[in-house]
C-alpha cells in the first residue's frame, strides 16, 4: 500500500488519532537518476551494509549496558488489512521503552508513511538513523516519530 502524505493526514485525521503529518517535499528526491535507486531487499532476514554497520553499532551499545536487547527484523506489524510493516530492528534499550529502529540511506514515500502510520497506531518509540559520511563526522542522523 503506498500512500501520499495528504492520505495519510487524511487518515489520521478521519480515524480521530492525534497526529497531524508535517508535509514533507518528495518531488526532487537526491540520487533519482536511473541506476541510482536500490533494488530492494532480495531475501527477508538479511542485512544490507548500512543495516550490518548498526548492528555491530548495537553489539558495541549492548556491550557497554546501554542496549538490553535487540533483534534484526525481530517484529513486523499490522498496519492495516493486508498491510504490514517489518522494522529494521527492535530495540530494548537500558530504560526498558520499546523502541523500533529504521537504517535508511534514503527515504522512498512509502517507507516514511508506513513509520508514520506505525508510530501513530503503536506505544513504542519510533527512531530513524541515517548514515552520515565519515568526511561528515560518522555516526548518524536521528529522527524521531
Amino acid at each position: 500500500m503506498r500512500w501520499t502524505e495528504q492520505q495519510l493526514a487524511d487518515h489520521l485525521e478521519k480515524t480521530g488519532t492525534p497526529a497531524k503529518a508535517a508535509p514533507v517535499n518528495t518531488s526532487n528526491p537526491p540520487f533519482a537518476a536511473p541506476g541510482h535507486l536500490a533494488l530492494g531487499r532480495l531475501k527477508t532476514g538479511e542485512m544490507n551494509k548500512a543495516e550490518a554497520a548498526y548492528d555491530a553499532h548495537l553489539w558495541q551499545r549492548r556491550a557497554v549496558g546501554e542496549v538490553l536487547w535487540h533483534k534484526f527484523e525481530g517484529v513486523k506489524l499490522r498496519l492495516a488489512d493486508n498491510t504490514f510493516y517489518t522494522p529494521d530492528f527492535a530495540v530494548l534499550p537500558a530504560d526498558s521503552v520499546f523502541e523500533i529502529h529504521e537504517v535508511k540511506g534514503y527515504w522512498q514515500d512509502d517507507a516514511r508513511v508506513k513509520i508514520k502510520v506505525a508510530a501513530a497506531l503503536y506505544p513504542f518509540r519510533f527512531i530513524a538513523l541515517t548514515p552520515r559520511a565519515k568526511k561528515n563526522g560518522g555516526g548518524y542522523d536521528v529522527e524521531q516519530f
